[in-house]
Formats: C-alpha cells, sequence, structure tokens
C-alpha cells in the first residue's frame, strides 16, 4: 500500500468514525481533502454554494442521524460565511466536525490576502479545537475531534488543517476514540424534586434537549398527568418528536408576555435538559428573567446528564401510578379561500405525511402550526434554536440526506429564505425529498413586531421601508426553477393543497412560492 497523504488519512480517520457525509465549500488550500475524496468511497461530498448552508445542512443532519457530519471550509472568511448556522447549531447543542483549511504553516508569515486567525473564531463557538501540526497527527487529531463532538449534549469540534500537513505524506489513519457518556442523575436530587411536586404548591416542569423524545415526552407527560404539575418544552427544541400517539406538550412562547402568563401562579419550576427561561430581548420596561419573582427554580439535570432517565426516574417516584396522555389522531378539516396565517397551517396539518420532518423557520406566519399539526401523524420538528435565520432550507437539506426515506417539510418565511436560498441547488443536486413552503408575506413581519414590542416609531418612511421586502415582490416559484427544483405559486388553501399533493407524491424536491398575508 502507498503512503498516505495527510488529507487521505483525515477522511479515513473521519469515515471509520462513523462521520459518513462532508458538507463542503472548499477553496485552493482544501484541494487535497477535495482530490482524497475520491479514494475514500465510504465518505460522501456535498457541495454548498454558500458556507452558511454547508453549516446548517451539518446541523440538520445530526439532528436526524444522531451522529456528526463534516464540514470542509475555505480558510477564516469561509468560516465566518458559515458562522450565523455554526451558532444555531451551537444552541441546539449538535455535534459537527469543522475541517477548516489552512494556509500552509510555511507560507501564513507572508501575511497573504485572505491570512487570519482561526482560533479565535472557533472560540466563539464554546466547543474543542485543534490546528494539525503534521501528517502523522492527523488521524489521532480526527479521531479525537469526532469523540470531542459527541461529548454530552453536543458541541463544534474545529480541526485546522495547513495546506501542507493536507498534502504531506506520512498521514496516519486512527482507529475511532468512544465518546463520553451522559452522566446519571443523583438518586437524591430525583428525590428532592419529588419531595417537591409532593408538597402541593403549584409547580412546572420544563424540558429540552433528548428529554423531546418519545421517552422523555411519555415520562414528563406521566410526571404532569400524576401530580398536576404544568408541563412544557423550551421554545425552540432543536428536535421535538409530535403527534399522534405522543404526549402533546405546550412549547414555551416566544414572547416574554406569553411566557409570564403560561407560569402565572409557579411557586416552582423544575429544569430538565434546557435553561429556565429568559427574554430573547431586552425591552424598555419589561424583565430579562422570566422566572415568576416567587418562584425556586429546581435543575432535575443538566444537558451533559442522563435527561430521560431523571425524568422517568422522576415519573416512578413521584407518579408511579400514572400514565402518559397521548395526543388522538385527528386532522383538521381542508380550509378554503384565499390563504391567511390562520388557514394555511390547516393545510398542512391536513395533509402532513407518515414520518415527516418539518423544518420550521415559518415565524409570524406558523405561531397557529403547532396546533393544526398535534394530532397529525407522527413527525419530527427541528427549529430554529439560535434565532440567527437563515437555518431552515439548510438545515431541511441535511435533514434530508440523513433520512432518504422519511418525506422533509421546509416551511420558510420569505426573509429568512433570502439568506440562504443556494440551499435549492444543492437539494436539486442531490435529488433530495424536500418540501419547502415559503410563507410569502413581502415583508419582515417578525421586525414590525419587534419595533412595536421595543416601542420605537415605525411611522416614518425610512423606517417602513427597511421592513419591507415588497419594491420588488420577490418570485419564489422562478428563483427555484432557476435552481432545478420545479415550483408553483399557491393564493389559495387549495392550490396550496394540490401542490402539497403533487410534492409529497414525487421524488425529488419542490417549493411552494405561498402568498399570506402578514400577520401584523
Amino acid at each position: 500500500m502507498s503512503e498516505l497523504n495527510g488529507a487521505q488519512a483525515l477522511i479515513r480517520t473521519l469515515a471509520g468514525a462513523g462521520v459518513e457525509v462532508c458538507f463542503g465549500n472548499p477553496g485552493t488550500s482544501e484541494m487535497h481533502f477535495v482530490a482524497a475524496l475520491d479514494s475514500v468511497p465510504e465518505m460522501r461530498g456535498v457541495l454548498g454554494l454558500f458556507e452558511g448552508v454547508v453549516t446548517g445542512a451539518a446541523d440538520g443532519y445530526a439532528r436526524i442521524a444522531g451522529k456528526p457530519a463534516a464540514t470542509l471550509l475555505h480558510l477564516g472568511p469561509g468560516m465566518v460565511n458559515g458562522l450565523a448556522n455554526m451558532h444555531n447549531a451551537r444552541r441546539a447543542f449538535t455535534p459537527v466536525v469543522n475541517v477548516i483549511g489552512d494556509h500552509a504553516t510555511y507560507h501564513k508569515q507572508y501575511d497573504a490576502p485572505l491570512e487570519s486567525e482561526i482560533e479565535p473564531l472557533a472560540e466563539w463557538l464554546h466547543g474543542w479545537t485543534r490546528r494539525v501540526k503534521h501528517p502523522s497527527d492527523i488521524g489521532a487529531d480526527a479521531a479525537t475531534a469526532v469523540a470531542a463532538a459527541q461529548d454530552p449534549p453536543g458541541r463544534h469540534a474545529n480541526l485546522i488543517l495547513p495546506a501542507d500537513v493536507s498534502w504531506g505524506e506520512g498521514g496516519q489513519v486512527a482507529d475511532p476514540v468512544p465518546p463520553r457518556s451522559r452522566k446519571p442523575v443523583d438518586d437524591d436530587v430525583v428525590a428532592q424534586i419529588a419531595g417537591v411536586l409532593a408538597s402541593g404548591e403549584p409547580a412546572a416542569l420544563l424540558i429540552g434537549g433528548p428529554a423531546c423524545d418519545p421517552d422523555g415526552l411519555r415520562a414528563t407527560s406521566r410526571i404532569a398527568a400524576g401530580t398536576g404539575a404544568k408541563a412544557f418544552v423550551e421554545t425552540f427544541p432543536a428536535r421535538l418528536e409530535r403527534g399522534a400517539g405522543l404526549p402533546a406538550i405546550e412549547r414555551l412562547g416566544y414572547l416574554a408576555e406569553q411566557v409570564q402568563y403560561q407560569l402565572t401562579g409557579i411557586k416552582h419550576l423544575i429544569v430538565a435538559g434546557t435553561q429556565a427561561p429568559v427574554s430573547f430581548f431586552a425591552y424598555p420596561g419589561k424583565p430579562s428573567d422570566l422566572v415568576p419573582e416567587d418562584a425556586t427554580v429546581h435543575v432535575l439535570a443538566t444537558r451533559e446528564q442522563d435527561v430521560v432517565g431523571a425524568l422517568a426516574a422522576l415519573a416512578d417516584r413521584a407518579a408511579p401510578d400514572a400514565e402518559p396522555q397521548p395526543a388522538e389522531a385527528r386532522r383538521p378539516e381542508l380550509p378554503s379561500g384565499e390563504l391567511t396565517p390562520q388557514n394555511w397551517v390547516d393545510v398542512v396539518g391536513a395533509l402532513l405525511p407518515e414520518g415527516a420532518i418539518i423544518s420550521d423557520e415559518a415565524n409570524t406566519s406558523g405561531v397557529l402550526l403547532p396546533m393544526a399539526t398535534a394530532g397529525a401523524p407522527q413527525h419530527t420538528v427541528l427549529t430554529l434554536t439560535g434565532g440567527a435565520i437563515g437555518q431552515g432550507m439548510p438545515v431541511a437539506t441535511g435533514a434530508a440526506i440523513a433520512a432518504p426515506d422519511r418525506p422533509v417539510l421546509n416551511l420558510e418565511a420569505d426573509g429568512s429564505a433570502m439568506y440562504t436560498i443556494s440551499a435549492l441547488w444543492t437539494q436539486a443536486r442531490e435529488s433530495l425529498n424536500v418540501t419547502t413552503v415559503v410563507l410569502n408575506n413581502a415583508a419582515y413581519a417578525i421586525l414590525r413586531m419587534e419595533m412595536q414590542r421595543t416601542g420605537a416609531d415605525l411611522s416614518g418612511p425610512a423606517a417602513k421601508a427597511l421592513l419591507d421586502l415588497s419594491r420588488p415582490t420577490m418570485d419564489f416559484a422562478k428563483i427555484a426553477e432557476g435552481m432545478g427544483v420545479p415550483a408553483t405559486r399557491a393564493t389559495t388553501c387549495e392550490e396550496l393543497a394540490d401542490a402539497l399533493r403533487r410534492a409529497f407524491d414525487e421524488p425529488g424536491p419542490h417549493l411552494i412560492d405561498a402568498v399570506v398575508p402578514p400577520l401584523l
């Protein structure tokens, strides 16, 4: 066998550790990595035309696959282009291995135009970072990176790859490194919180992370049914299982006022796999901490711990005879007439296929979606964890690659869509089963709402212009078709229903430009 270069050893090590997909947007410094893909058929390379698509797709893939994908990014500027969706993945605690190319070690001294400091950028992600020093180190570094990405609850592992290390001979393949397991929750903690629930004082349970899987939902439902405690899911869960047969646990609202209403009267807030709620932004005269002033926060399990096991143990202790309360199978009736923010969700609820994955970035247009889909066939919802818009299309792309046999439905606000719309090209190239519904209201409606809530004056023409997406109004059907995705336009419930049926029945990507008036 001929000697391996660094790139070949890197890819073989990643594939051996279970990393089967690399989403990339390469440049000159990564060319030997690109060439090495042909020598490792176990690694699938997927091209994104913008790094924000690459990083968002890796996020979506890992949320569904339960294991990391790799990204290939071109130096510091390429990483910067991908940082917004890296932020969303960080907030989702998604395991991702980022291979970040860099100039050859001997070239850095010349301060070439693309020279930048990568390590400070990587530190911003609060993950694991290492610069590979030699081809002989690359296998061990890569194996460690894959394990580090999977350290509970999940994080970015950033492997900085100088070009000369990539093309240098002497690469060594390394065996996988077992990732660390989640830590169990101490029995005393479970007993103490069971005592809180038995006190008779009003309590609420707030879950997130792994607790949003079926076992976690059932345990949470048992606790609520047996103790009378309220139960909530965090506002933006990374992955939430829903539908008929599973408990339909209410999500905390986005607006601070909603959360305050939901938690009214609560004396004890029990947190499992997430954090106590805070306001998304600061607002004049309104609190940032959304826990009622006279309430006590109790942590059942941190994100690093065995959250589902802790919930099951708490259910056995606090509600031993209680059964979970599953949602009944029910669908809304198909509505008719012009599309509105209130009725388009019923079309989705009426037609959602079994086993669908929803990438939800509908924003203001989608506030009624949870109610419309609670009794639909079981499905998975991926949400905007970090609040940085432009996630929906890339996440849907990665999810479709992770689960090619499941239909993926991307519900996308029009303003958010334009951030990473080139994901449509990747969907067409890879023949992915993604149906994108763009909620086209020709406005940054979410910002109109935020303008009102901050008390800022929206009456001036300059202010209004910055929140308006008309002049010209975008034709998403034409944009999609230009990228190879079949598309249609819907203005009525009937047209949306017909388009969804066709999209779900036909393989490959589709886009529906749904004209929905703004909520505000």
